[in-house]
């Protein structure tokens, strides 16, 4: 009795010692696991918040750089309307009498040097400038043009307009202190007179005198306009426009403050969420934590009675002979062997399973992002329409819509990093298929068969393909109707998967592959065709022998095509091939439409 004290003591303290770091292994990992989530979590709700602030931003900006647009072409057609209106009546007259003006005098007045070493005019020179600018004032024509100006800018937004000469000289102003001023200095006359180019700024100022007075705290636009001369395509002279858009600013910046309380919502609905995501992530590793350790104590009885058992049988045993004694040893020693096998299959199955369970609740979390993405559009879409039921609202709508085509953009990535998932899930299936595949060629263990259309299941191949391949390799399908036909769809991706992937490789550079399918009445061809090296003549024949490559030591196994034609005869077609060395190769995949027949 003492030796199986002494055995299970052993066995006591080795197995608890064993499950001990497994345990502490899987309690760091499943750690490790949670704060990687938690950390993605938190780098996905920064750049969320980054992509919010610089979308209300760049939306303040355009809204300002459209107004600013909007504002000028406006000025631009009130002075052709200006000119146009006022020129034979009141322009021309006056612009003929303004030459008996002359300010060559007050030009040619030296300036003087500031601290700074800028040339600034003298007030000898101001003085000139502005005695000639009141001799402006008491032409015949002034009085007429002042007044028509005048009566045509009652009720608008435009508070100042002042008219520049060829020579950069204010001809006329609203405010009349202005005129005689010279201006020839001024980048925006240079723009306007020179080039006969519009030009225009926005401005804020404290005070500012205006036809209705002295105006404060407004935002201007200021545009310099070139006066064309009707008929003709010559500058005859320079409009300088004032228009008031404190209005369209404030609404711009309420609009603005909008979207940042809309961004701070929904940066603290993305905290409150991935804080619950988290707690369940934490509360799912928790429940796998106590599954795994009821796992370990259920192994741990069976195999104390087992140990128990083995106890037993070695007492009785030991009164036999030693010949049988040696029998007994050899067959613990197998069924050690077949433990050990048994538990590296438990190794290998563990973390495919933790695989499927953290894609399965990633996919769960896309849903509930996807819910939120489409009722944040359906707000904004509300909020157009809205906005747009104001009168003076002019931009905003634009900017709601923006947000809805940006926010239904977001929707889509997510359903497809959704639909990548599930095909992250196919691909384990498809691991453990290939694990089959590379026990026995010639004994496939079948999965679950159904009606299938060969398209579809190429469309994801070729979508999953391009991640794979070079961004230099351009991959084309041509798909022609097909019929539905019974297959294993998990092992005939792994066949065209395999296909595109050497076909990629056969390409060096910049190239083709062409994916095409067509049917007849007893068999559906899949053609896969590059524009890569070939496939010389006397390698030809042997592509399909298992552990045959060409491939450099450590980069191919020489199993996949010998896989791939398994499978495809498995379903009762077979795979042909075509190449041209220097032009490329081309595989068909023929599959019976009527398996059975």
């Amino acid at each position: 009795m003492s030796n199986y004290f002494r055995l299970t003591r052993y066995f006591t303290a080795t197995s608890l010692v064993a499950f001990g770091v497994v345990a502490a292994t899987l309690m760091y990992f499943e750690q490790r696991q949670s704060n990687f989530f938690q950390e993605v979590q938190t780098e996905e709700a920064q750049t969320l918040s980054d992509i919010q602030s610089d979308f209300v931003t760049r939306a303040d900006a355009v809204a300002r750089r459209d107004l600013l647009a909007v504002n000028e072409q406006g000025n631009v057609n009130l002075t052709r309307l200006f000119s146009n209106a006022l020129w034979a009546s009141d322009l021309t007259p006056y612009l003929a009498e303004i030459g008996s003006v002359d300010f060559a005098q007050c030009k040619a007045l030296v300036d003087a040097v500031d601290a700074q070493g800028k040339a600034v005019a003298t007030a000898e020179k101001k003085a000139c400038f502005k005695e000639a600018g009141a001799r402006l004032q008491t032409l015949p024509s002034f009085g007429p043009l002042d007044a028509r100006v005048r009566e045509a800018m009652q009720g608008s937004t435009i508070f100042k307009i002042k008219v520049y000469d060829m020579s950069g000289i204010t001809v006329y102003s609203t405010e009349l202190g202005q005129i005689g001023e010279d201006k020839s200095g001024s980048a925006g006359w240079k723009s306007a007179a020179s080039e006969g180019k519009s030009i225009s700024e926005l401005t804020f100022r404290d005070k500012f005198s205006a036809l209705q007075g002295v105006v404060e705290n407004r935002d201007l636009i200021a545009s310099y306009l070139p006066v064309i001369e009707p008929g003709s395509q010559n500058v005859v002279g320079v409009f300088e426009v004032y228009a008031d858009v404190t209005s369209f600013l404030g609404q711009i910046k309420a609009t603005s403050s909008e979207f940042k309380q809309v961004a701070q919502a929904n940066q603290s609905r993305l905290a409150d969420q991935a804080a619950s995501n988290h707690q369940q992530v934490q509360s799912s590793s928790n429940q796998q934590l106590v599954i795994v350790a009821g796992l370990l104590a259920l192994l741990y009885v069976v195999l104390l009675s087992i140990v128990r058992r083995a106890q037993t049988v070695i007492e009785r045993q030991a009164r036999e002979s030693d010949a049988t004694k040696q029998r007994l040893a050899q067959s613990e020693k197998m069924t050690s062997l077949g433990q050990m096998v048994a538990g590296v299959a438990h190794q290998l199955n563990t973390p495919l399973a933790f695989s499927k369970n953290n894609v399965l609740m990633s996919i769960q979390a896309l849903d509930q992002l996807e819910g939120a993405v489409h009722r944040q559009i359906r707000h904004s879409i509300c909020s157009a329409d809205v906005v747009t039921s104001e009168p003076d609202a002019l931009m905003e709508p634009l900017n709601d819509e923006h947000q809805a085509r940006e926010l239904a953009s977001a929707m889509l990535e997510v359903r497809e990093a959704r639909e990548m998932l599930s095909d992250v899930l196919m691909g384990m299936e498809q691991m453990n298929e290939l694990v089959d595949n590379l026990r026995s060629f010639t004994r496939l263990d079948r999965a679950h068969t159904a009606e299938v259309n060969l398209n579809t299941a190429l469309g994801s191949v070729c979508y999953i393909a391009k991640t794979v391949i070079s961004t230099k390799i351009t991959l084309e399908r041509s798909f022609k109707p097909l019929p539905s036909i019974e297959c294993n769809v998990s092992q005939l991706n792994q066949v065209f998967l395999n296909l595109i992937n050497n076909a990629a490789q056969a390409i060096q550079g910049a190239g083709t592959i062409t994916v095409s399918t067509q049917a007849d009445a007893r068999f559906i061809t899949v053609s896969i065709r590059d524009t890569g090296a070939g496939i010389p003549a006397d390698v030809l024949p042997r592509i399909f022998e298992a552990y045959f490559t060409t491939k450099p030591d450590g980069e191919g196994t020489g199993l996949g095509l010998a896989i791939a034609r398994n499978i495809v005869e498995e379903h009762g077609g077979d795979i042909q091939v075509s190449s041209d060395v220097g032009l490329g190769t081309e595989f068909r995949v023929r599959l019976p439409v009527d398996k059975a027949a």
